[in-house]
């Protein structure tokens, strides 16, 4: 078990609950249909990957291997992927540079894309050498 993961993805999780309330409840009156679709994106995202970083965590001693690049690339990725969405969600309402957040959100999708591949190819690689 390694609880700076646990942590990480419970506090995923909370906020992702947290502006799913938000957006639900208050953005309805602020933002574009659209906008609010894409900020729910962000939502989801970001309570899955607190979702699979809670089972990392809690299994983090069962790998044959160390997946801390894992949880730091899933990690960033979340933060740059939702926290973007959230942002040109409210860009809006709020004035933000969207030249520099609208490239932010591909990043960090490609981040966490990359953080599910390198578990995979670990675990795949860990399945070939016990096969041996």
């Amino acid at each position: 078990m390694n609880k700076n993961i646990i942590v990480t993805a419970l506090i995923f999780i909370i906020t992702g609950i947290i502006f799913g309330a938000f957006g639900a409840h208050s953005l309805k009156e602020i933002v574009s249909e659209t906008k609010i679709s894409s900020f729910e994106v962000g939502v989801r995202y970001e309570i899955y990957q607190g979702l699979g970083l809670l089972i990392i965590g809690c299994m983090y001693d069962k790998f044959n291997f160390n997946p801390i690049w894992v949880y730091r690339l899933g990690y960033i990725g979340t933060i740059l992927f939702s926290g973007s969405i959230y942002l040109l969600t409210l860009n809006e309402n709020i004035e933000l540079p969207t030249k520099i957040l609208g490239p932010i959100t591909p990043l960090g999708g490609s981040l966490i894309i990359f953080s599910w591949l390198l578990l995979l190819y670990n675990v795949s690689m860990y399945q070939k050498n016990n096969k041996s």
